[in-house]
């Protein structure tokens, strides 16, 4: 799972950008994970956004 997010975070996220400064890396980065789990859906979530995605979960086992 962890080398499918890297690969995602490279293709998405990191190719043919550059950035002025660690600081603004990091606030874009921050931005992009927010993104990724508040607001892009995932086909192998059943097109839910992650955080969607465990609530569901958490919700059935709760």
């Amino acid at each position: 799972v962890s080398e499918a997010t890297y690969k995602v975070i490279k293709t998405e996220f990191v190719r043919k950008r550059s950035f002025s400064s660690l600081t603004v890396l990091e606030r874009e980065l921050r931005d992009y994970i927010h993104w990724f789990n508040h607001i892009r859906i995932h086909g192998t979530l059943g097109y839910l956004t992650p955080k969607e995605y465990k609530q569901r979960h958490l919700v059935k086992t709760v």
